[in-house]
């Protein structure tokens, strides 16, 4: 069974517009998002207009900040800082991968806390260990975690948890997800000895570790829920370009319970996410 990710993030977007139109009426502030993108990577450059385009679709405010890709740290950190002091942005964030003469981390640690929509910040990593409510969240994680109430039910208590990944970006913020959701959880990843036995005890197996198709149906318990966060570029037989996960989905899904395709699935949570969190730093600026 296909967990509709399109679907979801399309409901999720819904109910985030009758908030946003709420939040203009009650209090006069319209949710503005701004995106820098540094360079023109065409993958990049998609992923923004996506943003820029589903941002405005649900009544937000959306600006576009272009830098060449010869644009200094400095300089961009002085676009931040001028951004962290404007009262009518709410959310801030640079598209990721930077050039390489920037430094991703000085870039994420000069965005405000209290703006990272991306939720990348150390002190937003610390609030959601902490489990405060309202803390900016990664989007990504927030949508697998979604997605997974979405399948299974809102209550994911009891479930055994598998994350297979431990990046800053999905595998430890999930995990701190569903521990909140009082899942038991089991961070896996490359050192990981008998990995497929630890898979197959997971009742919610996320895969978040970019190697495509790596997981097959030997790996999954029957009737698990599947979360594939991969993304990868493979070529086809016939020569052609094909995205997959990292689940080989052909060969898993008839033993899953549930699992999220390539695309299609944690893909569209995570653009859906980032409005949630520009609508959440909006309404905290009320206080």
């Amino acid at each position: 069974m296909n967990i509709d990710g399109k679907l979801t993030a399309k409901k999720l977007r819904d109910n985030l517009a009758v908030e946003v139109t709420e939040l203009k009426l009650q209090h006069g502030i319209e949710p503005s998002l701004t995106v820098i993108l540094v360079g023109e990577d065409p993958a990049s450059q998609v992923y923004v207009k996506n943003k820029v385009k589903q941002t405005q679709e649900i009544g937000m405010i959306s600006n576009e900040i272009k830098l060449p890709i010869d644009t200094t740290q400095l300089e961009l950190i002085s676009q931040l800082e001028r951004l962290n002091d404007d009262k009518s942005v709410h959310g801030i964030l640079v598209q990721l991968p930077l050039p390489k003469h920037i430094d991703e981390s000085a870039v994420i640690s000069a965005i405000s806390p209290n703006k990272d929509v991306d939720g990348f910040h150390a002190m937003n990593s610390g609030r959601l260990f902490n489990g405060e409510a309202g803390a900016l969240v990664p989007c990504t994680p927030q949508g697998c975690v979604l997605l997974a109430k979405q399948h299974l039910g809102v209550d994911l208590s009891g479930k055994h948890a598998v994350i297979i990944g431990r990046s800053n970006i999905v595998g430890k913020p999930v995990a701190m997800l569903l521990l909140q959701e009082n899942c038991t959880v089991t961070i896996a990843h490359s050192r990981t000895q008998n990995l497929a036995e630890v898979c197959q005890q997971a009742d919610i197996l996320v895969a978040a570790v970019g190697i495509a198709e790596f997981v097959k149906a030997d790996w999954v318990k029957k009737g698990a829920t599947i979360i594939d966060v991969g993304i990868n570029r493979i070529t086809t037989k016939e020569g052609k370009f094909k995205l997959v996960g990292d689940v080989d989905f052909h060969d898993v899904v008839e033993k899953c319970g549930g699992i999220t395709p390539v695309p299609g699935g944690v893909g569209p949570m995570t653009i859906a996410c980032l409005l949630k969190n520009t609508l959440t730093a909006a309404k905290q600026s009320v206080r």
